[in-house]
């Protein structure tokens, strides 16, 4: 098994005026030739809006995105002529295919909207564009991983990906096992709040890991305090 830390201090920033952005990974004007991404996961950006402020429509294709609303509400147009509004609790995904162009904008004129923004490369080029959205009750199935993104869309959205993410919120000194579906497969564990030990490690609020090599290996990781928990499955090569 071989693993990378990723801690939230060592992320890249950037500040806008409207917008505070963490990179984990090399995005806009951040960039590190050792943070080009993990396996087929190459973005994920955590961020926050001002209100009534956002992201103009812009182009993207042949990438995954997947958003996942942490506070406030997040309203999505896009070329394909989907419109909404998502919020904590929901994850949306957009297939860039071919080409697409979307907007993303904060939907409250008096409150900031938090969410992490993640892309992964897809499994084919040049895909049609599509559009998916699901919510999810984390409180109800607390102390378990739950499913929100897969590549049948079964129990999450759907990826064009053998990727599978999956959330979780726990209370304190809560025992969670993690393992790949997808032998070969590398998982990312981003802490979004709280913080768990792995073995020797200690990872905090916006640390992250990246294992791989596990070989069919279950790991165990024990919680320190109630954490809310983001785990990305992508193939490594």
């Amino acid at each position: 098994m071989k693993s990378i830390i990723h801690r939230a201090e060592d992320r890249g920033f950037t500040q806008i005026g409207w917008l505070n952005s963490a990179h984990s990974f090399s995005f806009g004007g951040f960039y590190n030739p050792e943070k080009m991404g993990f396996g087929a996961l190459r973005v994920l950006n955590d961020d926050i809006v001002s209100p009534g402020a956002g992201f103009a429509k812009h182009p993207h294709d042949n990438m995954e995105i997947v958003s996942i609303p942490l506070s406030g509400d997040l309203e999505h147009n896009d070329s394909t002529g989907t419109q909404g509004i998502i919020k904590s609790g929901d994850v949306q995904i957009m297939t860039a295919g071919f080409g697409i162009r979307h907007s993303e904008k904060n939907a409250n004129a008096d409150k900031e909207v938090a969410f992490l923004q993640i892309w992964v490369f897809p499994n084919s080029r040049d895909l049609n564009p599509a559009y998916d959205q699901k919510s999810f009750d984390l409180e109800r199935d607390k102390n378990n991983w739950v499913t929100v993104v897969d590549p049948n869309g079964k129990d999450g959205v759907k990826i064009n990906q053998q990727s599978w993410f999956s959330m979780a919120v726990t209370e304190a000194n809560q025992l969670m096992k993690i393992k790949t579906n997808k032998e070969n497969n590398g998982l990312y564990l981003f802490v979004i709040e709280g913080s768990f030990k792995l073995a020797e490690n200690v990872l905090k609020k916006r640390d992250a890991i990246g294992i791989w090599d596990l070989n069919g290996e279950v790991l165990q990781l024990r919680t320190n305090e109630p954490s809310q928990l983001l785990l990305i499955e992508v193939p490594m090569a």
